[in-house]
Protein backbone atom coordinates (compact mmCIF):
# COMPACT_ATOMS: atom_id res chain seq x y z
CA UNK A 1 0.00 0.00 0.00
CA UNK A 2 2.96 2.43 1.06
CA UNK A 3 4.19 1.84 -2.77
CA UNK A 4 1.40 2.37 -4.14
CA UNK A 5 1.33 5.49 -2.22
CA UNK A 6 4.55 6.77 -3.19
CA UNK A 7 4.09 5.68 -7.27
CA UNK A 8 1.01 7.66 -6.80
CA UNK A 9 2.73 10.87 -4.80
CA UNK A 10 5.24 10.86 -7.70
CA UNK A 11 2.94 10.73 -10.52
CA UNK A 12 1.30 13.62 -9.31
CA UNK A 13 4.82 15.44 -8.84
CA UNK A 14 5.59 14.91 -12.37
CA UNK A 15 1.80 16.01 -13.94
CA UNK A 16 2.21 19.22 -11.40
CA UNK A 17 5.68 19.63 -12.96
CA UNK A 18 4.25 19.39 -16.34
CA UNK A 19 1.83 22.64 -15.81
CA UNK A 20 1.93 26.28 -17.28
CA UNK A 21 3.18 26.51 -20.78
CA UNK A 22 6.19 24.34 -22.47
CA UNK A 23 8.41 23.82 -19.09
CA UNK A 24 12.37 22.53 -19.85
CA UNK A 25 11.35 18.77 -21.26
CA UNK A 26 13.51 16.77 -19.78
CA UNK A 27 12.14 13.25 -20.90
CA UNK A 28 14.07 11.23 -23.10
CA UNK A 29 13.39 12.19 -26.57
CA UNK A 30 12.10 9.75 -29.05
CA UNK A 31 15.04 7.78 -30.85
CA UNK A 32 14.26 9.07 -34.31
CA UNK A 33 15.30 12.64 -33.18
CA UNK A 34 17.34 14.61 -31.07
CA UNK A 35 16.80 16.18 -27.61
CA UNK A 36 14.13 19.57 -28.39
CA UNK A 37 15.74 22.65 -27.01
CA UNK A 38 14.08 23.33 -23.84
CA UNK A 39 12.04 26.49 -23.72
CA UNK A 40 12.45 28.76 -20.53
CA UNK A 41 10.37 27.22 -17.40
CA UNK A 42 7.47 28.43 -16.26
CA UNK A 43 6.34 29.22 -12.55
CA UNK A 44 4.26 26.87 -10.86
CA UNK A 45 0.72 27.24 -9.72
CA UNK A 46 0.26 28.41 -5.83
CA UNK A 47 -1.94 27.90 -3.31
CA UNK A 48 -2.70 32.04 -3.34
CA UNK A 49 -4.19 31.12 -7.64
CA UNK A 50 -7.68 31.40 -6.80
CA UNK A 51 -8.90 32.97 -10.05
CA UNK A 52 -8.79 30.28 -13.22
CA UNK A 53 -6.93 31.35 -15.96
CA UNK A 54 -8.37 32.47 -18.80
CA UNK A 55 -5.75 32.37 -22.21
CA UNK A 56 -8.26 33.21 -25.12
CA UNK A 57 -11.83 34.69 -24.05
CA UNK A 58 -12.98 34.21 -27.30
CA UNK A 59 -12.37 30.65 -26.41
CA UNK A 60 -13.29 30.06 -22.91
CA UNK A 61 -16.14 28.11 -21.23
CA UNK A 62 -16.72 28.06 -17.68
CA UNK A 63 -14.82 26.88 -15.37
CA UNK A 64 -15.47 23.48 -13.90
CA UNK A 65 -14.59 24.04 -10.41
CA UNK A 66 -13.66 21.60 -8.58
CA UNK A 67 -14.30 17.62 -9.14
CA UNK A 68 -17.84 16.94 -8.07
CA UNK A 69 -18.81 12.94 -8.31
CA UNK A 70 -17.05 9.89 -8.90
CA UNK A 71 -14.63 8.99 -11.28
CA UNK A 72 -15.66 6.41 -14.38
CA UNK A 73 -13.29 3.95 -16.20
CA UNK A 74 -12.94 5.07 -19.82
CA UNK A 75 -13.87 1.50 -21.80
CA UNK A 76 -15.12 1.98 -24.93
CA UNK A 77 -14.97 4.95 -27.11
CA UNK A 78 -17.60 4.82 -30.48
CA UNK A 79 -16.81 7.49 -32.93
CA UNK A 80 -19.52 8.90 -36.26
CA UNK A 81 -18.61 10.96 -38.23
CA UNK A 82 -21.32 12.85 -37.66
CA UNK A 83 -23.57 13.84 -34.48
CA UNK A 84 -24.50 11.22 -32.13
CA UNK A 85 -28.39 10.91 -32.29
CA UNK A 86 -30.22 11.38 -29.11
CA UNK A 87 -32.73 8.12 -29.77
CA UNK A 88 -29.67 6.07 -30.29
CA UNK A 89 -27.82 7.56 -27.10
CA UNK A 90 -30.93 6.39 -25.07
CA UNK A 91 -30.56 3.03 -26.93
CA UNK A 92 -26.91 3.20 -25.70
CA UNK A 93 -27.37 3.78 -22.53
CA UNK A 94 -30.11 1.26 -21.54
CA UNK A 95 -27.65 -1.74 -22.93
CA UNK A 96 -27.06 -3.96 -20.13
CA UNK A 97 -23.64 -3.36 -19.11
CA UNK A 98 -22.93 0.68 -19.80
CA UNK A 99 -22.73 1.98 -16.65
CA UNK A 100 -22.22 5.83 -17.90
CA UNK A 101 -21.57 7.85 -20.89
CA UNK A 102 -20.45 11.35 -21.68
CA UNK A 103 -20.31 12.81 -25.41
CA UNK A 104 -17.10 14.04 -26.66
CA UNK A 105 -16.01 15.86 -30.15
CA UNK A 106 -13.27 14.03 -31.86
CA UNK A 107 -11.65 15.09 -35.24
CA UNK A 108 -8.00 14.05 -36.36
CA UNK A 109 -5.72 17.03 -37.63
CA UNK A 110 -2.10 17.02 -39.59
CA UNK A 111 0.74 17.74 -38.06
CA UNK A 112 4.39 17.34 -39.11
CA UNK A 113 2.81 14.26 -41.16
CA UNK A 114 1.14 12.85 -37.86
CA UNK A 115 -2.31 13.01 -37.93
CA UNK A 116 -3.31 13.20 -34.19
CA UNK A 117 -6.53 12.95 -32.51
CA UNK A 118 -8.07 15.86 -31.09
CA UNK A 119 -11.23 15.57 -28.38
CA UNK A 120 -13.55 18.64 -28.22
CA UNK A 121 -14.72 18.29 -24.50
CA UNK A 122 -16.62 19.84 -21.20
CA UNK A 123 -13.91 19.63 -18.71
CA UNK A 124 -15.96 19.30 -16.18
CA UNK A 125 -17.31 16.30 -17.23
CA UNK A 126 -14.75 14.84 -19.42
CA UNK A 127 -12.17 14.70 -16.11
CA UNK A 128 -14.18 11.59 -14.73
CA UNK A 129 -13.28 9.62 -17.40
CA UNK A 130 -9.01 10.09 -16.72
CA UNK A 131 -6.95 8.64 -13.99
CA UNK A 132 -7.58 10.17 -10.78
CA UNK A 133 -4.18 12.10 -10.67
CA UNK A 134 -5.15 13.77 -14.00
CA UNK A 135 -9.05 14.22 -12.51
CA UNK A 136 -7.90 16.15 -9.41
CA UNK A 137 -5.46 18.60 -11.19
CA UNK A 138 -8.04 21.56 -11.00
CA UNK A 139 -5.31 23.36 -13.04
CA UNK A 140 -5.26 21.60 -15.80
CA UNK A 141 -9.04 21.24 -16.13
CA UNK A 142 -8.98 25.34 -15.71
CA UNK A 143 -6.60 25.71 -18.50
CA UNK A 144 -8.48 23.69 -20.82
CA UNK A 145 -11.40 26.00 -19.82
CA UNK A 146 -10.31 29.20 -20.63
CA UNK A 147 -8.95 27.94 -24.03
CA UNK A 148 -5.59 26.21 -23.44
CA UNK A 149 -4.58 22.67 -24.52
CA UNK A 150 -4.17 19.59 -22.79
CA UNK A 151 -1.46 17.57 -24.31
CA UNK A 152 0.75 14.22 -23.67
CA UNK A 153 4.26 15.97 -23.36
CA UNK A 154 5.87 13.13 -25.62
CA UNK A 155 2.92 14.78 -28.08
CA UNK A 156 3.93 18.18 -27.20
CA UNK A 157 7.92 18.06 -27.80
CA UNK A 158 7.41 17.29 -31.60
CA UNK A 159 4.95 19.18 -32.21
CA UNK A 160 5.11 22.54 -29.85
CA UNK A 161 6.91 26.14 -30.63
CA UNK A 162 9.50 25.26 -27.80
CA UNK A 163 9.85 29.24 -27.62
CA UNK A 164 6.28 30.34 -27.31
CA UNK A 165 4.46 26.55 -26.26
CA UNK A 166 1.80 27.16 -28.99
CA UNK A 167 0.38 23.89 -31.42
CA UNK A 168 -0.95 24.96 -35.17
CA UNK A 169 -3.57 22.43 -34.97
CA UNK A 170 -3.40 21.71 -39.18
CA UNK A 171 -1.63 23.57 -42.14
CA UNK A 172 -0.80 27.71 -41.55
CA UNK A 173 -4.26 29.04 -41.80
CA UNK A 174 -5.23 26.91 -38.55
CA UNK A 175 -5.95 28.04 -35.32
CA UNK A 176 -2.98 28.02 -32.32
CA UNK A 177 -3.44 26.94 -29.11
CA UNK A 178 -1.13 27.76 -26.06
CA UNK A 179 -0.40 24.18 -24.30
CA UNK A 180 -1.73 24.88 -20.83
CA UNK A 181 -0.96 21.20 -19.41
CA UNK A 182 0.81 18.34 -19.93
CA UNK A 183 -1.31 15.42 -18.95
CA UNK A 184 -1.18 11.45 -19.80
CA UNK A 185 -4.21 11.17 -22.68
CA UNK A 186 -6.69 8.37 -22.90
CA UNK A 187 -6.30 5.80 -25.45
CA UNK A 188 -6.06 7.04 -28.97
CA UNK A 189 -6.95 10.18 -28.17
CA UNK A 190 -3.58 12.67 -28.38
CA UNK A 191 -4.68 16.25 -27.15
CA UNK A 192 -8.01 17.64 -25.66
CA UNK A 193 -9.38 21.30 -25.68
CA UNK A 194 -12.76 22.41 -24.75
CA UNK A 195 -15.63 22.34 -27.12
CA UNK A 196 -15.76 26.56 -28.03
CA UNK A 197 -12.63 25.71 -30.00
CA UNK A 198 -14.73 23.02 -32.05
CA UNK A 199 -15.97 25.46 -35.01
CA UNK A 200 -12.74 26.77 -35.66
CA UNK A 201 -10.95 23.59 -36.21
CA UNK A 202 -14.01 22.40 -38.01
CA UNK A 203 -14.85 19.25 -36.05
CA UNK A 204 -17.55 18.10 -33.99
CA UNK A 205 -18.35 18.47 -30.39
CA UNK A 206 -21.10 15.16 -30.11
CA UNK A 207 -19.63 12.71 -32.51
CA UNK A 208 -17.74 10.25 -29.88
CA UNK A 209 -19.02 8.41 -26.90
CA UNK A 210 -17.10 7.57 -24.37
CA UNK A 211 -18.70 4.67 -21.98
CA UNK A 212 -17.84 3.42 -18.96
CA UNK A 213 -18.78 -0.39 -17.91
CA UNK A 214 -17.66 0.22 -14.82
CA UNK A 215 -17.76 -3.72 -12.80
CA UNK A 216 -18.65 -5.67 -16.37
CA UNK A 217 -15.96 -6.63 -19.00
CA UNK A 218 -15.91 -4.33 -21.76
CA UNK A 219 -15.93 -6.88 -24.39
CA UNK A 220 -19.61 -8.30 -23.08
CA UNK A 221 -21.08 -5.20 -24.89
CA UNK A 222 -19.30 -5.45 -28.16
CA UNK A 223 -21.81 -7.22 -30.01
CA UNK A 224 -24.99 -5.65 -28.77
CA UNK A 225 -23.60 -2.11 -29.15
CA UNK A 226 -21.92 -2.42 -33.13
CA UNK A 227 -25.37 -3.69 -33.88
CA UNK A 228 -26.89 -0.81 -32.37
CA UNK A 229 -24.52 1.73 -34.23
CA UNK A 230 -24.26 -0.01 -36.89
CA UNK A 231 -21.17 -0.56 -39.44
CA UNK A 232 -20.26 2.78 -40.17
CA UNK A 233 -19.50 3.89 -36.73
CA UNK A 234 -16.13 2.96 -35.34
CA UNK A 235 -15.72 0.98 -31.52
CA UNK A 236 -13.03 0.35 -29.72
CA UNK A 237 -11.96 -1.15 -26.64
CA UNK A 238 -9.82 0.81 -24.72
CA UNK A 239 -8.40 -1.43 -22.98
CA UNK A 240 -7.16 -3.20 -25.39
CA UNK A 241 -5.91 -0.15 -26.89
CA UNK A 242 -4.22 0.93 -23.82
CA UNK A 243 -1.96 -2.65 -24.16
CA UNK A 244 -1.68 -2.57 -27.76
CA UNK A 245 -1.86 0.90 -29.03
CA UNK A 246 -5.03 0.51 -31.32
CA UNK A 247 -7.85 -2.06 -30.66
CA UNK A 248 -7.13 -4.30 -33.57
CA UNK A 249 -10.62 -5.90 -33.77
CA UNK A 250 -12.10 -2.18 -34.45
CA UNK A 251 -13.11 -0.50 -38.02
CA UNK A 252 -11.34 2.44 -37.37
CA UNK A 253 -12.97 5.94 -38.37
CA UNK A 254 -10.64 8.83 -38.89
CA UNK A 255 -12.83 12.30 -39.87
CA UNK A 256 -9.90 14.46 -40.49
CA UNK A 257 -10.89 18.54 -39.19
CA UNK A 258 -11.16 21.18 -41.48
CA UNK A 259 -8.39 23.00 -43.72
CA UNK A 260 -6.55 20.85 -46.45
CA UNK A 261 -7.07 17.40 -45.00
CA UNK A 262 -10.85 17.52 -44.20
CA UNK A 263 -11.66 19.46 -47.15
CA UNK A 264 -10.17 16.37 -49.54
CA UNK A 265 -10.14 12.95 -47.15
CA UNK A 266 -13.59 13.27 -45.77
CA UNK A 267 -14.42 9.86 -43.66
CA UNK A 268 -11.72 7.49 -43.59
CA UNK A 269 -12.22 4.10 -42.29
CA UNK A 270 -9.43 1.15 -42.01
CA UNK A 271 -8.89 -1.63 -40.44
CA UNK A 272 -5.47 -2.54 -38.72
CA UNK A 273 -3.46 -4.83 -40.40
CA UNK A 274 -0.13 -6.66 -39.15
CA UNK A 275 3.17 -4.98 -39.60
CA UNK A 276 1.91 -1.96 -39.18
CA UNK A 277 -0.39 -2.00 -42.01
CA UNK A 278 -3.86 -0.39 -42.55
CA UNK A 279 -6.58 -1.65 -45.10
CA UNK A 280 -8.47 1.65 -46.09
CA UNK A 281 -12.06 0.64 -47.14
CA UNK A 282 -12.41 -0.18 -50.44
CA UNK A 283 -14.98 2.42 -51.19
CA UNK A 284 -12.54 5.13 -50.39
CA UNK A 285 -9.76 4.24 -52.34
CA UNK A 286 -11.51 3.47 -55.55
CA UNK A 287 -13.17 6.95 -54.93
CA UNK A 288 -9.88 8.62 -54.02
CA UNK A 289 -6.73 7.12 -55.59
CA UNK A 290 -5.67 6.94 -58.71
CA UNK A 291 -2.32 6.18 -60.45
CA UNK A 292 -1.32 8.76 -63.45
CA UNK A 293 1.50 10.29 -64.87
CA UNK A 294 3.20 12.92 -64.03
CA UNK A 295 6.19 15.10 -65.50
CA UNK A 296 9.51 13.81 -64.26
CA UNK A 297 8.64 11.41 -62.09
CA UNK A 298 6.24 9.37 -64.85
CA UNK A 299 3.86 6.80 -63.55
CA UNK A 300 2.60 7.59 -59.70
CA UNK A 301 0.09 6.66 -57.15
CA UNK A 302 -1.93 9.79 -55.17
CA UNK A 303 -4.55 11.08 -53.81
CA UNK A 304 -6.59 12.35 -56.88
CA UNK A 305 -6.80 15.66 -55.56
CA UNK A 306 -3.40 15.84 -55.60
CA UNK A 307 -2.44 15.14 -59.19
CA UNK A 308 -2.96 18.68 -60.19
CA UNK A 309 -0.97 20.60 -58.55
CA UNK A 310 2.11 18.14 -58.50
CA UNK A 311 1.34 18.04 -62.22
CA UNK A 312 2.05 21.99 -62.35
CA UNK A 313 4.45 22.09 -59.57
CA UNK A 314 6.76 19.69 -61.74
CA UNK A 315 5.39 20.98 -65.57
CA UNK A 316 7.37 24.45 -63.53
CA UNK A 317 9.97 22.17 -62.34
CA UNK A 318 10.96 21.23 -65.83
CA UNK A 319 10.25 24.60 -67.76
CA UNK A 320 12.74 26.43 -65.35
CA UNK A 321 15.04 24.09 -66.05
CA UNK A 322 15.53 22.42 -62.79
CA UNK A 323 14.56 18.63 -63.79
CA UNK A 324 17.74 17.01 -63.18
CA UNK A 325 17.38 18.64 -59.58
CA UNK A 326 14.80 15.75 -59.12
CA UNK A 327 15.79 12.26 -59.42
CA UNK A 328 13.21 9.20 -60.43
CA UNK A 329 15.36 6.92 -58.77
CA UNK A 330 15.12 8.08 -55.38
CA UNK A 331 11.18 8.49 -55.39
CA UNK A 332 10.02 6.98 -52.19
CA UNK A 333 6.14 6.72 -53.18
CA UNK A 334 2.77 8.72 -52.42
CA UNK A 335 0.08 6.59 -51.32
CA UNK A 336 1.24 4.25 -48.28
CA UNK A 337 -1.67 2.89 -46.44
CA UNK A 338 0.15 1.99 -43.08
CA UNK A 339 1.10 3.96 -39.73
CA UNK A 340 4.26 5.67 -39.32
CA UNK A 341 7.12 3.25 -38.65
CA UNK A 342 7.01 2.23 -34.97
CA UNK A 343 4.01 3.54 -33.83
CA UNK A 344 -0.10 3.52 -34.28
CA UNK A 345 -0.51 6.96 -35.49
CA UNK A 346 -1.27 7.50 -39.32
CA UNK A 347 0.45 9.77 -42.05
CA UNK A 348 -0.40 11.45 -44.82
CA UNK A 349 1.07 8.98 -47.20
CA UNK A 350 -2.02 6.82 -45.73
CA UNK A 351 -4.42 9.25 -47.63
CA UNK A 352 -2.24 9.42 -51.05
CA UNK A 353 -1.46 12.98 -50.00
CA UNK A 354 2.51 13.39 -49.28
CA UNK A 355 5.83 12.80 -51.19
CA UNK A 356 9.03 11.69 -50.42
CA UNK A 357 11.80 12.93 -52.90
CA UNK A 358 15.64 12.41 -53.50
CA UNK A 359 15.68 10.15 -50.46
CA UNK A 360 19.21 9.23 -50.20
CA UNK A 361 20.71 13.26 -49.40
CA UNK A 362 17.43 14.13 -47.43
CA UNK A 363 17.40 12.00 -44.63
CA UNK A 364 15.34 13.24 -41.27
CA UNK A 365 17.08 15.20 -39.07
CA UNK A 366 19.03 17.43 -41.60
CA UNK A 367 19.03 20.26 -43.20
CA UNK A 368 18.97 18.32 -47.05
CA UNK A 369 20.37 18.48 -50.01
CA UNK A 370 17.48 19.43 -51.80
CA UNK A 371 17.29 22.35 -54.44
CA UNK A 372 15.41 25.19 -52.54
CA UNK A 373 14.62 26.37 -55.83
CA UNK A 374 12.86 23.61 -56.77
CA UNK A 375 11.25 23.93 -52.55
CA UNK A 376 10.09 27.09 -53.54
CA UNK A 377 8.04 25.72 -56.59
CA UNK A 378 6.51 23.35 -54.44
CA UNK A 379 5.59 25.58 -51.95
CA UNK A 380 3.95 27.92 -54.11
CA UNK A 381 1.68 25.08 -55.70
CA UNK A 382 0.81 24.01 -52.02
CA UNK A 383 3.08 21.91 -50.83
CA UNK A 384 4.59 21.78 -47.49
CA UNK A 385 8.04 21.16 -47.01
CA UNK A 386 9.47 18.93 -44.19
CA UNK A 387 12.20 20.89 -44.18
CA UNK A 388 11.00 22.96 -42.23
CA UNK A 389 10.20 21.36 -39.52
CA UNK A 390 11.39 21.77 -36.20
CA UNK A 391 12.95 17.66 -36.70
CA UNK A 392 13.55 18.24 -40.45
CA UNK A 393 12.25 15.89 -42.82
CA UNK A 394 13.63 17.47 -46.29
CA UNK A 395 12.61 14.46 -48.51
CA UNK A 396 8.61 14.94 -47.42
CA UNK A 397 5.91 17.33 -49.03
CA UNK A 398 2.58 17.24 -48.64
CA UNK A 399 -0.35 18.97 -49.52
CA UNK A 400 -1.10 21.81 -47.74
CA UNK A 401 -3.56 24.04 -49.39
CA UNK A 402 -5.93 23.31 -52.56
CA UNK A 403 -5.12 25.71 -55.44
CA UNK A 404 -7.10 26.16 -58.46
CA UNK A 405 -5.20 24.81 -61.35
CA UNK A 406 -5.70 26.10 -64.81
Amino acid sequence: MRGRRRVAAAATAALLAGLVGLAACSEPAARERPDPAPASPAPEPTASDTTPPVADTDHAVDPPGERDGRLWSADVLVQWDKPIDDALLARIEDLRGVAHTERIGLGQVSLENRVLTVAAVDPGAYRHFTQAEVADLQEAWDRVAGGELAIDRTVAERVADPETGMVRLGADDAPSLHVGAYTPQLPTIDMVVNTAWADDIGMDTDNGLLISTDAVAPAGIRKPLQRLVGEDASVQMLDVASRLGLDPDARLTAVPAGGTLGSVVGTFRYQVLGGGRIAPEPAWVAASIRTESVPILGSVTCHKDLFPQLRAALLEVEQRGLADEIDPGQYAGCYYPRFIAGTTTLSNHSFGLALDLNTRDNQRGTVGAIDRDVVAILKTWGFAWGGDWRWTDPMHFELAEVKRVG
